[in-house]
């Protein structure tokens, strides 16, 4: 397994899976035939064991070989919309932290993403489906929890200095009512967010 394997699988195992076409702009965009590439490599991952492939979808999805995802799993579609943020925001600049599904323990909050991005924390919530004000309540409850808590304080990525509580990021279908919290709560699509960040 050569150097650009290791990194694919990373992200596969980061992501839980991809696309074809999410392989070719994440590593071979910058060769004259990024989807050819993506197929010739990921041809030979498969064959070697590396990875897993689903064919049951029109754009075949890739696994890591040790995951453990039913091929129809509701998933999926989940994981491939927090791969094409993560594209999305690193066209503009890559994060220097960007974690799938952190955990903080079964009382707090569970957010789809910790990113660290242009030099702001970020928990990014990325929505599929709309959820009733009640459910985005209880949600936003759990970061306030975890807030109040002061174990974010502690974490490895904060600053001597200045402590800094991560924005909470909505991004999907969808907008909100979050009410008055401690902390920031945006709703905005990446392109939005770009225009007010550069």
């Amino acid at each position: 397994m050569n150097a650009r394997d290791k990194i694919i699988l990373n992200d596969l195992e980061r992501f839980r899976c991809l696309t074809r076409d999410d392989v070719a702009e994440l590593h071979f965009s910058h060769t004259k035939q990024p989807i050819t590439q993506a197929n010739i490599v990921l041809k030979r991952m498969r064959r070697d064991g590396l990875i897993k492939c689903s064919t049951e979808r029109r754009k075949y999805i890739y696994f890591p070989y040790a995951l453990n995802m039913k091929k129809d799993s509701q998933k999926i579609n989940h994981f491939l919309l927090i791969a094409q943020f993560y594209k999305d925001v690193r066209k503009s600049s890559i994060p220097k932290e960007f974690i799938v599904e952190p955990k903080y323990g079964s009382k707090f909050m569970e957010p789809d993403i910790f990113m660290i991005w242009k030099g702001t924390p970020f928990f990014v919530e990325v929505q599929r489906t709309v959820y009733t004000d009640k459910v985005m309540k209880a949600k936003i409850d759990r970061y306030e929890l975890y807030f109040n808590s002061g174990e974010w304080q502690r974490e490895p990525w904060q600053p001597k200095d200045k402590k800094v509580f991560p924005y909470i990021w909505i991004i999907g279908v969808g907008k909100y009512s979050t009410g008055i919290r401690p902390f920031r709560v945006i709703q905005n699509s990446v392109e939005e967010m770009l225009k007010q960040v550069k």
